[in-house]
């Protein structure tokens, strides 16, 4: 709205000196765009999204300097500006603030952010304002070649916003007729040769018998072992090239000599084998942006590395009982295009990384042994659809397998299920595809389809008979059958049944049969909302990349079940196949254990969105897609079909549309074209700005298809995205977390436990560490960012009614509470008072029920007291064991006064202190129970000692710390060196207490400061009251205002009464409850593949750190704070780069920081930072209190 505001201001503002609209621009004309000091718009030769621009020297014939001005459609004098060099325009960056950066990013008319207004000024000069943000396009007025271009307010001093437009006669070299080379892999119109039509998975077998027998016919991810199958993984014989020109041409021939090349296996990447480098990049392509070539670009990788090829080979065996049947060699997936030969004759060629792609080989395969080649190229015009943010690696990366059929063949099939409104009757239909491969008329085939239930119950059975078949064609053949009171599946009750499909020949005799797997379950939106069989359903979800630190994209089937029990165990239900199918074997987990997934198509330009909007590309968009819904239609997990991924907007995605709504009628989703999608779509809102737009007046569901950007430290305030969503949205259908697992990798040969991002392997281009978002570690291993995303996604709510009563709201679509056990416990001060356990009585889904848990008489005294309920797995499922904690929630019934209770002098403990300045610079306080000292220089404390022994490490006391390390927060920080303004103290006239005022100020006046003060008040019987007040800088955002001690090595053991026990912060702390807890130094390290600030606690009260033998001290809040006690200062983290590196900084001492308060973490990495009520308030005062006592 801000950026709205300024561009009609701007707009009233330039009225007054314009004379006249753009009329006078020729749109498609070049143009230089000149400052008035003579300098040039200039993108320096850049082919890339997000380049900056800057102005530069005029030059002659420069082809950087050329600009072109495309109208926008039903917008008066508002253009795109196009570089006619790197088909980019010029784009405000998606920033509404003052002073940022222009950028350069793929032409896109449907991108506000590239609408500028041009205005003509009086002396015919002009002004650009960018519709999106209300700014201005402007440069510097002292007119230094080099300078970026930035947007800027249209009174901003030192800029100037006035451009000259000069017409240019410089033409860009780039030939307008070159569309494509003389070679396949440059060629965006060739993108499969001689591949099958694309089919449902199915494996064929010889009978029924042989495949109720195979274990894959329940499980159908595990290894089939059906005779009509014969996998070709394992190791292939390998030899890679840096370039085309560098490869084997005839090792496909089965006479050429493989015997001395190495040995690969596959599926893998050849990059996690040490062939060639790994390179992670986001947006930016990795070789020069120019579709369809693959060219090098000055200082990318693929200057040394100009196109890998990797020539594969293996020998096989062909079964005897094969050499009647039709052989079919099929690859699950590679990178990125390749073509076969089976007994040196070429067989075809595939592109598309994640589509399978099977071949007809019969005609080339022999008896008995056979050689099968394979050449890989690393890139093809299909990379330029394949720019997801991702490692970018190579090779065969999914199975390899042959299999037999008849020569009338049951090539595809299609299921889908008429369920009646009240769901009590459904007719499951049949669709088969029969094809006939002899060279003659077939008749009499019969399709038989069986219905099984879940116990292997025969339901149904019915036949359909197919027409005459011509030699060589295909015919459709429709069977049906009904059944009563159908089993539904739904993520949360996936109930499977099993159709079993027979071939028959004229004589009855079976000669093919498979099995599909399938739910009967309807989709439909209502009222802007989504319903799953009738049932409202908010889709709470995380994006899925494939990826392994070991094995790259070869993810092995043990992982991928890793992940789909963590889904579930954390409350996760939807998954986003970001941003391409996934294998085959992830579906038929999906529909076992119960996950709605938006299946997404293998189309990414984000680099070159120009690409969407030309004809020349438009089938390779639609055949990327229509494979994915031809082998993924008959899952019933698939509730969403997404076209792609930023890939802009144009006719290609409208194509896209049209292909897949003609195969199937589930929801169709993308986020770059909202019109054209069934629902709409957008990636990291704000809160205020997701609501804004869910309140629009559109009769489309709303989904956020990135969210909550997971980047190392991060997920702060996702509660309240789903308090909105949940309970007061108009449209919203919920949303994927960006994204499940860290993008980290192994290097070949160095440790497991290592994992390395771009750059670490001398990539580039590369986006550094902006791989690593998961809420899982690269090996899987849970965070507390995913624990609070299961607290938020839980699916029962609880209110406390009174002091003996809680209400269960059951917010499951789809079970009763029944199922679940409810375990609650009352502690006071940390302790258990009360407990019980209990099965939770009838509650249908979206119901209430209360239920008694009497606690009100234990509440006696003056104490903490917290209740803390539990909703568990009241037996075992297929995800989790009995026990399992679905939801749960905690309430503080009681609390102890926030003042801590006040020393008396008279105490019998109290015993006089001695307070003398030693050498004229120490403040020595001390007596027989304690000793503390001040440096009256720094005003720091310098020793601290109980009972003789030294708490402090090295004379490191309180100093002010306000530096904070993670991915969402800025990278400049406040110099936090203080200096001293003020040193007081004065002893009690009884001699039994001490105060000393210290008075600080951290940075400098120039560019921000925090004055604050410490004021100690030492006791004779060892207490210590410490005080802090801060008072922020009117000009720099704080990330955090603490104090950070260094404590003695011996002090390793940690006590503590606050949110616990996993890392929590201001804005993430719903998964951690206040309880007493108990842990070492050590174990409070997390692990993050980019090390950064970590281990915070909040919501402390009490605080204690010892040595294991009862010595040590305690720190009690006034109130509550904030915690953190670790191995490592929070600069070290950072510079350290990597998380495994940590043992090499590690330090003996205890680095203790005790917060005042500390910004939330927000999700800024991508996305908005913290919401204004977890930020730090500039120019103003903040204060804590606490208490230091030694341990007994």
């Amino acid at each position: 709205m801000m950026g709205y505001v300024r561009y009609v201001w701007g707009m009233l503002l330039l009225c007054l000196a314009s004379v006249a609209g753009a009329q006078d621009i020729a749109p498609g004309r070049n143009y230089e765009l000149r400052t008035l000091g003579g300098l040039v718009l200039d993108n320096q030769e850049s082919m890339d999204s997000g380049s900056r621009l800057f102005v530069a020297k005029a030059v002659p014939g420069r082809e950087a300097q050329v600009w072109q001005f495309q109208p926008v459609e039903g917008q008066e004098d508002v253009y795109l500006l196009v570089s006619p060099l790197s088909f980019h325009a010029i784009d405000n960056g998606g920033n509404g603030r003052a002073g940022d950066n222009v950028i350069q990013w793929s032409s896109d008319r449907n991108n506000p952010n590239q609408y500028w207004q041009a205005q003509r000024q009086s002396d015919g000069t002009y002004v650009f304002t960018s519709v999106a943000s209300g700014f201005c396009l402007s440069y510097g007025e002292k007119g230094i070649p080099g300078e970026p271009v930035v947007q800027q307010a249209l009174d901003a001093a030192s800029y100037s916003r006035q451009w000259r437009l000069v017409p240019s006669n410089v033409q860009v070299k780039l030939d307008p007729l070159k569309t494509h080379s003389d070679e396949d892999w440059e060629n965006p119109a060739v993108f499969a040769i001689n591949k099958e039509e694309g089919h449902a998975s199915c494996i064929p077998y010889a009978n029924v018998a042989e495949m109720q027998a195979d274990s894959a016919y329940r499980r159908p991810w595990e290894r089939t072992s059906s005779s009509r199958f014969l996998l070709l993984n394992g190791d292939w014989k390998f030899r890679w090239s840096k370039q085309p020109e560098d490869r084997p041409k005839d090792f496909y021939r089965p006479a050429y000599d493989v015997s001395a090349w190495d040995e690969l296996p596959v599926p893998s990447n050849w990059e996690m084998h040490g062939y060639g480098t790994p390179i992670y990049t986001n947006i930016t392509y990795p070789f020069r942006n120019n579709p369809p070539f693959i060219q090098g670009q000055r200082g990318y990788t693929v200057l040394k590395e100009p196109n890998a090829v990797g020539s594969y080979r293996r020998d096989f065996v062909l079964p005897e009982d094969w050499e009647d049947k039709e052989v079919f060699l099929h690859f699950d997936g590679t990178y990125s295009a390749m073509y076969v030969w089976v007994n040196g004759y070429k067989v075809g060629y595939s592109e598309g990384a994640n589509n399978d792609a099977r071949f007809n080989i019969t005609r080339y395969v022999r008896p008995g042994n056979n050689v099968v080649a394979v050449e890989v190229y690393r890139w093809s015009d299909g990379s330029y659809l394949e720019d997801q943010d991702m490692f970018r690696l190579s090779g065969i990366h999914r199975d390899v397998y042959l299999v037999a059929t008849p020569k009338v063949q049951l090539r595809d099939v299609t299921l889908t299920a008429d369920i009646s409104p009240r769901y009590d009757r459904a007719i499951l239909k049949v669709k088969g595809q029969i094809r006939n491969h002899t060279g003659r008329l077939a008749t009499g085939a019969t399709l038989r389809v069986s219905l099984l239930d879940a116990d292997g119950k025969c339901l149904r059975r019915f036949t359909a008979p197919a027409e005459a078949i011509a030699a060589g064609r295909e015919v459709s053949v429709l069977a049906s059958g009904s059944i009563r009171d159908p089993h539904l599946w739904s993520a949360e009750t996936p109930y499977l049944y099993t159709v079993e499909l027979e071939l028959l020949d004229a004589e009855g005799h079976v000669t093919e049969a498979t099995f599909q797997q399938y739910g009967f379950r309807t989709i439909s939106i209502q009222g802007n909302k989504v319903y799953i069989n009738g049932k409202l359903t908010l889709f709470k979800g995380a994006n899925r990349h494939d990826i392994h630190p070991r094995y790259g994209k070869a993810v092995p089937v043990e992982t991928m079940l890793q992940d789909v029990l963590l889904y579930k165990r954390h409350n996760l239900n939807t998954i986003r196949t970001s941003h391409y199918p996934n294998d085959p074997k992830m579906y038929a987990l999906f529909d076992h254990y119960g996950l709605y997934v938006m299946d997404e198509a293998d189309v990414e330009c984000h680099g070159n969105m120009s690409l969407t909007d030309n004809p020349a590309w438009k089938d390779a968009f639609v055949d990327r897609a229509v494979r994915m819904v031809q082998r993924d239609k008959n899952h019933p997990s698939v509730i969403f079909w997404s076209l792609g991924n930023e890939s802009g907007g144009g006719q290609n995605m409208v194509a896209e549309y049209d292909a897949v709504r003609a195969l199937d009628d589930r929801p169709i989703h993308y986020e770059g074209m909202n019109d054209q999608a069934d629902m709409d779509s957008r990636m990291y809102p704000s809160i205020e700005a997701m609501i804004e737009q869910d309140r629009q007046p559109r009769d489309k569901p709303f989904f956020l298809c990135e969210y909550a950007h997971a980047m190392g430290n991060a997920v702060g305030n996702l509660e309240e995205y789903w308090d909105y969503i949940e309970y007061k949205s108009r449209r919203m259908i919920g949303g994927c977390i960006w994204d499940w697992v860290d993008q980290g990798l192994n290097k070949p040969g160095r440790p497991d436990n290592e994992y390395y991002f771009g750059g670490s392997f001398g990539d580039t281009p590369n986006d550094n560490d902006f791989c690593n978002n998961g809420l899982v570690t690269p090996d899987r291993r849970v965070t507390p960012k995913l624990l609070e995303v299961k607290k938020v996604y839980q699916y029962i709510s609880f209110k406390m009614n009174n002091l003996n009563e809680v209400e269960l709201h059951n917010r499951y679509t789809h079970l009763n509470l029944t199922h679940f056990n409810l375990h609650y416990k009352l502690e006071r001060d940390g302790k258990v008072i009360k407990e019980e356990i209990f099965g939770l009585p009838d509650c249908p889904p979206g119901e209430r029920r209360t239920i008694h848990t009497p606690m009100e008489r234990l509440l006696k005294d003056t104490a903490d007291y917290y209740v803390t309920y539990e909703v568990s797995l009241k037996g075992s499922c297929n995800w989790a064991p009995a026990g399992h904690i679905v939801a749960s929630e905690q309430f503080a019934l009681a609390c102890r006064p926030d003042t801590l209770p006040a020393v008396s002098s008279d105490s019998p403990d109290n015993h006089p202190l001695k307070c003398y300045v030693e050498e004229r610079r120490y403040l020595r306080i001390e007596n027989e129970r304690v000793a503390v000292a001040f440096d009256m220089h720094n005003g720091q404390l310098v020793a601290l000692r109980y009972d003789g022994r030294e708490m402090l490490h090295c004379q490191q006391g309180f100093v002010f710390n306000g530096y904070r390390s993670i991915n969402n927060d800025p990278r400049d920080h406040l110099d936090t060196s203080t200096r001293l303004t003020d040193f007081e103290y004065k002893q009690a006239s009884d001699g039994k207490s001490v105060r000393v005022s210290v008075s600080l100020v951290a940075g400098s006046d120039r560019n921000g400061s925090v004055p604050h003060t410490l004021t100690y008040v030492v006791q004779g019987n060892g207490i210590i009251d410490v005080e802090a007040s801060f008072h922020t800088s009117a000009d720099f955002d704080m990330p955090r205002l603490a104090l950070q001690t260094s404590l003695s090595p011996t002090l390793e053991q940690v006590e503590y009464f606050g949110r616990g026990p996993i890392e929590n912060y201001a804005d993430r702390k719903n998964a951690a409850y206040v309880g007493l807890y108990r842990t070492t130094v050590s174990d409070m390290r997390e692990y993050y593949t980019r090390a950064q600030t970590m281990g915070g606690r909040s919501d402390v009260r009490m605080l204690a750190l010892s040595d294991g033998k009862g010595h040590g001290l305690r720190i009690t809040a006034h109130g509550t704070l904030s915690f953190s006690a670790l191995h490592y200062d929070d600069r070290d983290l950072w510079r350290v780069k990597y998380g495994h590196d940590l043992d090499h900084i590690r330090r003996s001492e205890v680095v203790l920081n005790l917060d005042c308060i500390q910004r939330g973490l927000g999700n800024a990495s991508c996305g908005p930072g913290p919401r204004p009520h977890y930020e730090i308030q500039k120019d103003a005062d903040y204060r804590f209190a606490f208490r230091i006592e030694g341990l007994d």
